[in-house]
């Protein structure tokens, strides 16, 4: 950041009076422009014994298969970006979700955020941030070629969690899904 996003003056680095970090200040207007984690929220939908997955046509990882999931915008709750994202790259509507799994991503500043959810029905198709879109059974999950180490800790947990039918929510820092997390 150069300028100022209020007055439009130079903003300088510096620790402000009060705080503890680094931050753009505005030397004129006195503005401390916070930079804060993004929020990606998202869905693990689900139809019957099958799981819907996305193969993302867009960077980073284009051609690896996802769960629908990306940035919250302003002005939406957590579970209606779950739902827009889901509806967006999958065109699948998605009910009774449910906070399942919240991962954080320190080295990246990010927070992310996946809701179990029951598909609305079997109409759905590919959206413009997707190559492909199908349903995978747990042994047709192409885990080798999942795109992000948080999607594959969201499917191992649920399908262990699905054995037992117990559905806790699953709070794991970044280190932890490092440890835990293989791709098999």
């Amino acid at each position: 950041m150069k300028f100022c996003s209020q007055c439009g003056n130079p903003v300088t680095r510096m620790i402000p009076a009060g705080d503890n970090r680094m931050r753009h200040v505005c030397a004129h207007c006195a503005t401390v422009h916070y930079e804060n984690p993004r929020i990606v929220a998202g869905c693990l939908p689900v139809w019957r014994d099958q799981v819907l997955l996305c193969r993302r046509a867009i960077e980073p990882r284009r051609g690896y298969w996802t769960l629908p999931a990306g940035f919250m915008e302003n002005g939406e709750t957590i579970e209606q970006a779950a739902a827009r994202e889901t509806l967006e790259e999958a065109c699948a509507r998605v009910r009774d979700l449910s906070l399942y799994t919240l991962f954080d991503l320190p080295h990246i500043s990010q927070v992310y955020m996946m809701f179990r959810a029951e598909l609305v029905d079997l109409d759905f198709a590919v959206g413009e941030e997707s190559l492909e879109v199908r349903l995978f059974a747990e042994s047709e999950i192409p885990w080798s070629e999942l795109a992000f180490p948080t999607i594959g800790r969201t499917l191992e947990c649920f399908f262990a969690d699905r054995r037992q039918n117990l559905f806790p929510v699953r709070n794991e820092p970044l280190e932890a899904l490092r440890a835990h997390y293989t791709p098999r």
